[in-house]
């Protein structure tokens, strides 16, 4: 199914996304990761949307096609996306929806789920999907990401930006040539002086310094009252073994309604790129219609 490129004005922000399946009754949003773009979706979203899913896929704000913020101090952050979330479900008439959310998307998804950022959000989604993200954070993986985020590399040519991701990005597992390809064009802006860069606005990590504790959403996760499922890279940095245990025993692990799957061959974090994983997803979105 082709999808279609979009542009919405989002809290006063221009922000990109792509649709998949429009017309389809069912809506999933799903939304990348920290330094990454709605692109990573597309084998999720095609996926999806073959099977009747209407897939909505942003740009955060500052990444891929998004406008960057012109005040970085104030708007990476997780409140802010939320209500860019926000202003996506009423400009797109969007009353119900199931969330998949890698990393920094998952954690999105947490807050607006919870409703104490927006409240109008948390009877909208009906499950969240969590791809290698938890309510709490391990701080060596965050000073890893930082270390590379912040002080993005430029290279003379496309090939050797592709090889900067394909050693940074091999946690995500097995990506297939012409995958590794597409996540580097879609990921590429070039400079002033011609040399190609990742696609975002280096502001963005300072997230992390404004606001330390931002992922530590431990309060958020305990207000959910929707079927949750963690997709935890094996070999994970970022989610540690006991942080997952500790969510099967709050919020929705104490209801019952939290599923916890380990991703072999996998860190930081699954592509989401493979029969194995997809299936994970639209298994537990459907048993959740």
């Amino acid at each position: 199914m082709t999808p279609q490129s979009n542009y919405l004005s989002l809290a006063g922000r221009e922000i990109h996304y792509m649709e998949w399946g429009a017309g389809n009754d069912q809506t999933v949003i799903a939304w990348h990761g920290l330094a990454r773009t709605g692109r990573d979706m597309d084998e999720l979203a095609g996926h999806l949307s073959a099977q009747g899913y209407r897939v909505i896929c942003p740009d955060t704000l500052g990444r891929g096609l998004s406008q960057w913020s012109p005040q970085p101090q104030q708007e990476y952050k997780l409140a802010f996306y939320a209500r860019l979330a926000a202003d996506l479900f009423e400009q797109l008439d969007i009353t119900s929806a199931h969330w998949v959310g890698t990393s920094m998307g998952g954690a999105i998804g947490t807050v607006c789920a919870a409703g104490r950022l927006q409240p109008q959000l948390k009877a909208r989604i009906r499950s969240l999907v969590l791809n290698d993200n938890a309510p709490q954070l391990a701080d060596a993986a965050i000073a890893r990401i930082r270390a590379y985020a912040g002080n993005p590399p430029a290279f003379e040519t496309v090939r050797e930006l592709e090889a900067f991701f394909r050693q940074t990005y091999k946690p995500f597992g097995w990506l297939s040539d012409a995958q590794w390809r597409r996540l580097t064009e879609t990921s590429t802006r070039r400079l002033t002086d011609g040399r190609v860069t990742p696609h975002y606005d280096p502001a963005m990590v300072q997230q992390f310094v404004n606001y330390p504790d931002d992922y530590l959403i431990w309060d958020h996760y305990e207000q959910l009252d929707i079927p949750v499922l963690l997709l935890r890279g094996a070999e994970s940095d970022l989610v540690l073994p006991e942080t997952a245990q500790r969510m099967h025993t709050l919020g929705p692990g104490r209801q019952g309604r939290f599923q916890h799957i380990e991703v072999a061959g996998c860190g930081h974090a699954p592509a989401l790129n493979v029969p194995e994983q997809l299936n994970l997803i639209l298994d537990f979105i459907r048993r959740n219609d």
